[in-house]
């Protein structure tokens, strides 16, 4: 698969990256990377029985769950975010995710900078040095805006921003105005309402 080819979608798979020649990261970035990471934002992975898990996450771990959507996922909160964790089903007779070392394999880790500008600025960074990108736009639950992308050795990581926030109220976005879009400009061009 050509580099090309990883950039022009956005629902490229991880797999796809160790199917193609040559390495996906240059030996050495060219420009400057406009990401300055406000914090660690989210924390998805695939899990083999989601209610068992959202029992640790809300019974042992003291998270709150905010969400489920129609792909079986279920998210947990313990602040104002949306959502801290996302447990996304592994499906039947799967069995968990290896990396290509063995070890478990997390679907994403997210991190959140200050605006759109500086996801703009991240895409085209990004372009510019060969970083694959498998996922720009808006997806769903949060309604936040992202890049996900991925790192030398293939993990997804997320840079985002505009994360709904929750108030005291646990007052939730209907999913009727989720406003899933990409690419990332189409997402910027039409933002969901800042207040519901």
């Amino acid at each position: 698969m050509s580099t090309a080819a990883i950039h022009d979608t956005t629902q490229a798979r991880r797999e796809d990256v160790y199917d193609r020649d040559g390495p996906f990261h240059p030996e050495t970035y060219v420009g400057t990377s406009p990401i300055k990471p406000n914090k660690l934002g989210h924390f998805v992975y695939e899990v083999s029985d989601v209610e068992r898990t959202a029992k640790f996450w809300t019974e042992v771990m003291g998270f709150v769950e905010t969400d489920r959507n129609k792909h079986g996922m279920v998210f947990f909160r313990c602040g104002k975010d949306h959502h801290g964790i996302g447990l996304k089903p592994m499906g039947k007779n799967k069995k968990p995710k290896r990396d290509i070392h063995g070890s478990l394999q997390m679907e994403h880790l997210a991190i959140e900078v200050d605006n759109t500008e500086i996801l703009r600025l991240a895409k085209e960074y990004f372009l510019a040095n060969k970083i694959p990108i498998v996922f720009e736009g808006r997806k769903g639950a949060g309604c936040n805006i992202s890049i996900n992308f991925l790192d030398p050795d293939g993990y997804e990581f997320e840079i985002y921003t505009d994360m709904d926030q929750i108030g005291p109220d646990g007052r939730l976005r209907p999913s009727s105005m989720y406003k899933p879009r990409n690419p990332l400009e189409e997402a910027i061009q039409d933002p969901v309402e800042k207040k519901w």
